[in-house]
């Protein structure tokens, strides 16, 4: 069985939480609970390409709060 996280080939969707942390799914399986998909669904480098995009601050958002 292969990692369903690493085809090359696969189409996968890009999720965010809460803390705006941004993660590389497959679109096959389902979301967990609190993340929503913001991309997607597209080829592996197209959802890699969009989180480099636009997650620049890796900080959780509430560490972002806090220290405004």
């Amino acid at each position: 069985m292969t990692n369903p996280f690493e085809d090359a080939d696969g189409v996968y969707v890009v999720l965010v939480n809460d803390e705006n942390q941004h993660a590389l799914w497959p679109q096959r399986l389902p979301a967990p609970a609190g993340w929503t998909q913001k991309y997607g669904p597209a080829g592996r480098d197209a959802c890699l390409e969009y989180v480099e995009e636009t997650w620049k601050d890796m900080r959780p958002a509430s560490l972002i709060r806090a220290m405004d």
